[in-house]
């Protein structure tokens, strides 16, 4: 064997290349080096910072496997035959082709940009020809300006332009100008910058979902620029940058879909102002949101649908226009930074979470999914997540923005499972199987790299060279965070002393030959993730899959769909409240691996389809029950006391389950251990005359003691946005009790909001069909930041009201409310 050699690029290796044959070499790097500039496909220009991975164009990508099916669900599912679902994607009469037409706002570019990239991954015809209809109409739409799109949209914003909607046409155009070669995209987008350099910088101060989302138009930006070399393109990326959302301060928005788009800016605009600040901007606000409300698996975090900093309980929703967005932010930073953190980070959301948003034909939706969740429905639970129409059922018909929005999810992902290098080489950053064209080595040659596997369902990946002649190009493989062996053959020759290095690529540099073969053995260990800011719940991990409980499933139809697109929900057939009882440093020892048979072509992330279940030790928590809404209730200290007697369950892959239990109690019979009652659950029925979209009923019975009649920490239940009205709510019990004492805690957010305490109120009591004042000397009082209690001459009734009037102007609420 020939003495090793030492290869540096860029300082960046980790540990010495193994020389197999000649000159053949296998190293293991953080990134590949940033210079030469490959000269094959597009990159950063200067004085931009150089592309450590360069996109491929649209279409030199063939996807194959569990993912090509996914694609194909797509395709005959919402994303390709949306137009029978929703109006604001019907051609005749759209704004988007009419710029005097109608719904002229995001859904149509939301919808476009993933279904004509769905069209063409999978080189289907009609959804090319589609895609096309709509992009030449678009085009038509543009004015001796440079602006195009609807004309109402010029004006939006309080007189100013709303650019959003714009974004998104940018993207559908530059895929299509990929997949084309079509030279009109460049003009048409040269046209359109140079109608926004023209804007006044106040412009883009403007509005709210541009102000925060800009980083999308900036991306366009380097884009063109990397086309065409115009310098004032990256005066206006500056401009644009100085004055929209300073994400560079932090995270500035609690929107979810906000924050899974808007925290990567800083590290967009490092590549034109290389600072370290910048540089880590993404990953400091990525860690930010995770720290807070994402201590759970599937790769989302607690925002449904605006975040709120003391709900991270692992019951939460995350949209799935947030899972999308994550994934497309995760991409473009694996390009910009050439870190393998980010690629991992997609493959989490990819593999766990984003499966289960949709039904397993793709026929339906829901806006929240969550780690834990045991009823699918469509019913409104105000105060659950942040906005009651928040659900979690099955649909094609609600849920605008994520019903046109999902489709780029399957789609950019195939397009970024092989990227280009500045030295003239590949890397495979997110595994699937696939073929990809691309042109290697210094020369330009083109050769396709054949991938076989059934990641992240197996261990193995596999890949066989094709080459009209011998070429030298190096090739880089991930290696995942969860990597702590590699096995490598070349030709069936094991490479030895390949040190795994989580998070960075092996590199293999060599003179490839037409039929070569690769063979990396990524080997799979289950792992426990202890969830130490969620009462110490605890995940389980194989790989990059994560696993839920798989519990019984009762699909059925709701009313409120279309013909051949039912609204569907999901409810529970098993029991579902078990904890697992393990032992985290030892896993294995209570956890079992079980390999499934399957049809040919079954989907993986249903239980039928899944090749992969654990079996696992588990009792069940008799205190673990849902609220009277059916929801979950939140986790409690763990591990939670339990006498039950131990079980086997299986648990499926994340992905698969619709209703899932993800984070775990751990139990224990110790008595140390944390007992875990039945919540208590009124027995009585509430109702109102309204209650605020963003709060709940629920508030008033919940136990929780106010800290004041302004406390923000805790549910509330609120008339907004009536005003100065006569308002109601009411207990009802089945029977009759009696009652002498009524105590109400006011919600008043003076300073904060427009609520306040009621100008006046009193209590009344059924009497048979009536409704009758009860007889006190006391006073209803109206005071704040305690409990404002009144004594009676006791009542026999099955229903109590609270009936206010509201001040002039103001709206009002209630905290806690008892009758005794």
């Amino acid at each position: 064997m020939k003495q090793i050699r030492i290869v540096l690029f860029l300082s960046l290796l980790i540990v010495p290349p193994v020389l197999l044959a000649g000159t053949d070499r296998v190293a293991v790097v953080t990134v590949p080096p940033a210079e030469p500039r490959n000269g094959w496909y597009a990159g950063n220009r200067d004085p931009l910072q150089p592309s450590p991975f360069l996109r491929l164009p649209v279409g030199s990508i063939v996807p194959k496997g569990w993912l090509r099916q996914q694609l194909e669900l797509d395709a005959n599912g919402l994303s390709g035959r949306l137009p029978e679902v929703s109006s604001f994607v019907k051609f005749e009469g759209n704004a988007w082709a009419n710029s005097k037409g109608n719904n002229g706002w995001e859904e149509m570019p939301y919808w476009l940009k993933g279904f004509g990239d769905l069209g063409y991954v999978l080189r289907d015809e009609r959804i090319t020809a589609d895609a096309k209809k709509w992009i030449e109409a678009i085009f038509t739409t543009q004015d001796s300006s440079g602006w195009f799109g609807p004309e109402k949209l010029k004006t939006s914003i309080e007189g100013k332009p709303d650019l959003w909607p714009h974004m998104l046409v940018l993207d559908s155009v530059r895929s299509y100008h990929e997949f084309t070669g079509d030279k009109r995209v460049i003009d048409f987008m040269t046209r359109y910058f140079k109608w926004q350099n023209a804007q006044a910088a106040e412009l883009f101060r403007a509005g709210y979902w541009p102000h925060v989302r800009y980083g999308d138009n900036i991306d366009s930006i380097y884009w063109l620029y990397n086309r065409t070399g115009e310098a004032w393109l990256l005066d206006l990326a500056r401009k644009i940058h100085e004055n929209m959302a300073k994400w560079r301060d932090g995270v500035i928005n609690l929107h979810n879909v906000n924050m899974a788009q808007g925290f990567r800016e800083p590290t967009q605009f490092w590549a034109q102002d290389p600072s370290a600040s910048l540089r880590e901007g993404a990953e400091r606000n990525y860690i930010w949101i995770m720290d807070r409300v994402g201590q759970f698996p599937g790769g989302g975090f607690a925002g449904d649908e605006n975040v709120r900093l003391n709900e991270g309980d692992p019951r939460q929703g995350f949209e799935t226009c947030g899972f999308v967005e994550f994934m497309r932010s995760f991409e473009m930073l694996v390009r910009i930074t050439g870190e393998a953190k980010w690629a991992d980070r997609c493959e989490e959301v990819a593999f766990n979470g984003l499966p289960a948003a949709l039904d397993p034909g793709h026929k339906g939706l829901h806006y929240m999914t969550s780690a834990n969740l045991i009823r699918c429905d469509l019913r409104e639970r105000p105060g659950f997540y942040t906005d009651a129409w928040c659900r979690s059922g099955f649909s094609a018909v609600r849920d605008r923005c994520c019903l046109h929005n999902y489709e780029m999810g399957w789609p950019y992902y195939a397009e970024e499972l092989w990227l280009a290098t500045p030295d003239w080489g590949l890397c495979a950053s997110l595994y699937a199987a696939s073929e990809v064209k691309a042109r290697v080595g210094e020369r330009g040659t083109e050769v396709t790299m054949v991938e076989e596997t059934l990641y992240p369902f197996e261990e193995t990946i596999r890949f066989r060279v094709k080459a009209p002649a011998p070429v030298r190009f190096p090739l880089y493989l991930r290696l995942p965070r969860w990597c702590s062996k590699v096995t490598l053959k070349i030709n069936n020759r094991r490479v030895s002393d390949v040190r795994p290095e989580p998070q960075k690529f092996v590199l293999i540099d060599r003179e490839w030959k037409d039929g070569d073969t690769l063979e990396l053995g990524l080997p799979m260990k289950l792992a426990v993730r202890k969830w130490e800011k969620n009462q110490n719940c605890v995940s389980v991990d194989r790989g990059p899959l994560t696993y839920s409980l798989k519990i019984g499933e009762d699909w059925h139809e709701v009313p409120g769909g279309k013909p051949g697109w039912p609204n569907r929900e999901v409810t529970p057939t098993t029991p579902w409240n078990y904890g697992l009882e393990l032992d985290p440093a030892r896993p294995d020892s209570s956890i079992k691996v079980c390999q499934r048979h399957t049809e040919p072509g079954a989907n993986p992330f249903t239980f039928d389809g899944t090749p992969i279940e654990l079996t696992a030790k588990a009792r069940r928590i008799p205190g673990w029950v849902a609220d009277r809404t059916g929801a979950m209730p939140k986790m409690r200290p763990c591990p939670a006391k339990s006498t039950e007697p131990v079980e086997k369950v299986t648990l499926v892959p994340m992905g698969a389950a619709r209703l899932r239990v993800s984070s775990f109690p751990t139990v224990s019979s110790a008595a140390d251990a944390n007992e875990w009652p039945a919540p208590a659950v009124p027995d009585f029925d509430i109702t109102c005359s309204h209650v605020s979209g963003g709060d709940s009923t629920e508030a008033l019975a919940d136990g929780k003691e106010p800290r004041s009649s302004g406390d923000h920490s805790i549910l509330r239940f609120t008339w907004w946005d009536h005003k100065g009205s006569r308002e109601w709510v009411q207990y009802t019990w089945p029977k009759a009790r009696k009652f002498s004492k009524t105590s109400v805690f006011w919600f008043d957010d003076t300073g904060h909001g427009q609520c306040r305490v009621p100008k006046s109120w009193r209590l009344l009591y059924r009497d048979g069909e009536q409704w009758k004042p009860v007889k006190t000397s006391g006073e209803f009082g109206t005071g704040k930041d305690a409990f404002q209690t009144v004594s009676f001459e006791p009542v026999e009734t099955t229903a109590v009201r609270i009936e206010v009037q509201l001040q002039p102007e103001f709206s009002g609420g209630i905290l806690e409310w008892k009758v005794k």
